[in-house]
């Protein structure tokens, strides 16, 4: 089971990076895009402009 938990960790870090990293281009963002993917579930919860970039970037 904790084999199973974390392959799911797994699979939702790497989502949330593809989603943020392909739609960056609609974020207030224009430097620093393989940080701000890769510090994406820390940067999340903490910082309300970047919660909505994120958002921002998850709409398609």
């Amino acid at each position: 089971m904790p084999g199973l938990v974390g392959f799911l960790l797994i699979v939702i870090y790497v989502g949330g990076g593809w989603k943020f990293w392909s739609g960056f281009n609609r974020t207030n963002f224009s430097q620093n895009r393989a940080v701000l993917t890769l510090l994406w579930p820390i940067m999340l919860p903490s910082s309300k402009s970047y919660r909505q970039n994120f958002m921002k970037a998850l709409k398609s």
